[in-house]
């Protein structure tokens, strides 16, 4: 049976309102910090774009070494920075990860980002 890996304990699920309802506080800002920092890289937006492509949503690290050009050890450092952000999480089936995007992270950033002021507060990120 796999197993599902979430992101850890220190990355908090709530994150901030979106930038356009006022000023974040310094806990706020690190933990979108924290996601943003995540994605701040080619090879992991490669990799979000390669998740987001694959049937079901969900690719095994194998088959992502070959299409980025990258050694499997290093994918693995990528996919593990996503997932401490919270942004992926992974099944474990046998001796390979299945990685998938969250949904909710993606739509939790889109919120934050938003420049345009929102009637809900508490989005999470």
């Amino acid at each position: 049976m796999p197993t599902t890996t979430d992101a850890p304990s220190d990355v908090p699920t709530l994150c901030c309102p979106p930038l356009g309802e006022g000023a974040l506080d310094h806990q706020e800002a690190e933990a979108l910090a924290v996601r943003l920092k995540a994605l701040a890289d080619p090879a992991r937006l490669r990799l979000l774009s390669l998740l987001l492509a694959a049937e079901g949503g969900r690719a095994c690290t194998c088959d992502l070494v070959e299409p980025l050009g990258l050694s499997q050890p290093t994918v693995s450092h990528h996919l593990g920075r996503l997932a401490a952000a919270g942004i992926v999480e992974s099944d474990r089936r046998g001796r390979w990860t299945w990685y998938r995007v969250r949904p909710d992270a993606l739509a939790a950033l889109r919120a934050v980002l938003d420049p345009r002021p929102s009637p809900r507060r508490g989005s999470t990120c």
